[in-house]
């Protein structure tokens, strides 16, 4: 599972329970965590998470990020690149699903390079988004908007699917099914 989320230090409690119970539970389940390789915030909660669990750890990890000491050291494959770009592509390829976690810039930006990745069917993989206590109500809302003012089809709300709690996030990907060619962004309404 490739998951997205913050790195930050400052945020409330709630926030990096969740991405502990989140990384218990993707040991418990014995799936690897594909994710960003970082210490701090959430990402470290997560990681951490796993561990406790004896869970195995990917970390993508651009130089500079390492450069300033931000790595998970304990993660069972640490990859090193130049660039974020490099670090999407390569937990693109290694992960089975994708999850976003509260998060800011780089948290939005990666859901929504794989959102349009799987709009435009070239990923085929389950995208969920962890909806904590309505963090992502406004972009879920703004995403009603895109459809109801005729950017994109209706057929985008399939390509994603909101979890609220961390318990309501596996079955939604091991119950996940992709219908090939319902994408509709090549049709004129």
């Amino acid at each position: 599972l490739c998951v997205y989320c913050s790195s930050s230090d400052r945020l409330e409690a709630k926030y990096y329970a969740a991405a502990t119970e989140l990384g218990v539970e993707l040991a418990r389940r014995q799936w690897t965590l594909v994710y960003g390789g970082g210490k701090t915030g959430l990402m470290g909660a997560l990681a951490r998470g796993v561990k406790s669990g004896a869970g195995r750890v990917v970390g993508v990890i651009p130089e500079f990020m390492k450069m300033r000491e931000l790595e998970f050291t304990e993660a069972d494959e640490l990859i090193s690149v130049l660039t974020m770009r490099e670090r999407k592509m390569i937990m693109e390829t290694r992960a089975d699903a994708f999850l976003a976690m509260p998060g800011g810039w780089g948290t939005l930006e990666e859901l929504l390079e794989i959102l349009t990745l799987a709009h435009l069917e070239v990923l085929q993989k389950p995208v969920v988004i962890l909806n904590q206590d309505g963090y992502y109500d406004d972009l879920l809302r703004f995403c009603d908007r895109i459809v109801r003012e005729k950017f994109m089809h209706a057929t985008i709300h399939g390509k994603y699917a909101v979890a609220r709690t961390v318990e309501e996030i596996f079955p939604l990907i091991e119950n996940w099914s992709h219908q090939p060619g319902d994408a509709k962004w090549f049709q004129t309404p």
